[in-house]
């Protein structure tokens, strides 16, 4: 007969060490039980630990279980990891993230055409961190590298798949918004051709 008690507290301490997510499967061959057990006492925990409103709790992202900090403590773990520390991404690799997350698959011409400049140390740096990798080639002249997110990207971002992304309508003004903005430009600026 198992201890169902020393089972979630195996997860647990394996869990809160681990430096990367952990599979169910994993998981289970460490504690010598079924996959469905283990995952049965994961979910089980997790709702433990939302119901205490604890600092951290168990999540299932894309490649397996991890813990983290709790979203109502965001703030300040934030201020905390920041202290003295400089970003790890510049806006313009974090745009350029954004961008292939949304688009994908997308090659770097696509990226500079939208970001309008050239992209191409920025997704060489985020392809060298293991955020984004080649997903194949485009057809036509030069078959363009197409670029994709990574297992590694979702993990980062705390997502299980790119489903659970923001709809990107929450990042953009309306389309009257922008429209009434370029007509306030157009009668600002006395735009005249040049014969």
């Amino acid at each position: 007969m198992r201890d169902e008690d020393s089972l979630e507290q195996k997860l647990e301490a394996m869990l809160t060490v681990a430096l990367e997510p952990i599979s169910v499967e994993e998981l289970a061959d460490v504690v010598d039980d079924d996959a469905d057990v283990v995952i049965e006492s994961l979910r089980a925990l997790r709702e433990e630990f939302l119901a205490q409103r604890r600092g951290f709790q168990f999540v299932e992202l894309a490649s397996g279980w991890v813990m983290q900090s709790s979203p109502e403590v965001a703030a300040w773990v934030t201020k905390f990891a920041n202290r003295d520390v400089s970003h790890r991404l510049s806006s313009a690799a974090l745009e350029s993230l954004a961008i292939i997350a949304y688009r994908q698959p997308v090659s770097r011409a696509q990226i500079t055409a939208l970001r309008g400049v050239n992209v191409d140390g920025v997704v060489r740096l985020l392809e060298q961190r293991g955020y984004i990798d080649e997903l194949g080639r485009a057809p036509g002249p030069g078959s363009p590298i197409l670029y994709g997110t990574t297992e590694l990207f979702l993990d980062r971002m705390g997502l299980a798949s790119l489903d659970e992304l923001p709809p990107i309508e929450e990042f953009m003004p309306p389309v009257e918004t922008a429209l009434a903005l370029a007509d306030e430009m157009s009668t600002q600026f006395d735009v005249t051709e040049v014969t």
